[in-house]
């Protein structure tokens, strides 16, 4: 198995991850327009900020489809959940090319 280490430096560029851990600041991080969060994760959920344009991409609306049969809309962090390993979310949004 090979390691695309270029593919998920470009990701987390893209997606300017932050961590959910929100006792150390005090506000929340600002959404720029056309951009949304999702916390990623099976166990640790990470924060991301991805473009609004990934919402009609097929391989995101299966990530979706996850997030609906683990969640439903109730959803644990407050904000959508996708139920899937950073890696695997990382390497999905880099390939439909939120760049």
């Amino acid at each position: 198995m090979a390691i695309r280490m270029p593919r998920i430096i470009q990701a987390k560029k893209i997606f300017g991850r932050s961590f959910s851990n929100a006792s150390n600041t005090p506000t929340s991080i600002d959404i720029l327009k056309g951009y949304f969060a999702v916390y990623v994760g099976k166990e640790e959920k990470k924060r991301f900020v991805v473009p609004v344009s990934l919402l009609g991409q097929p391989m995101f609306q299966e990530l979706l489809h996850l997030a609906e049969e683990e969640f439903g809309y109730n959803h644990p962090m407050g904000g959508l959940t996708i139920p899937c390993s950073e890696d695997i979310f990382t390497d999905i949004a880099s390939r439909l090319g939120a760049v």
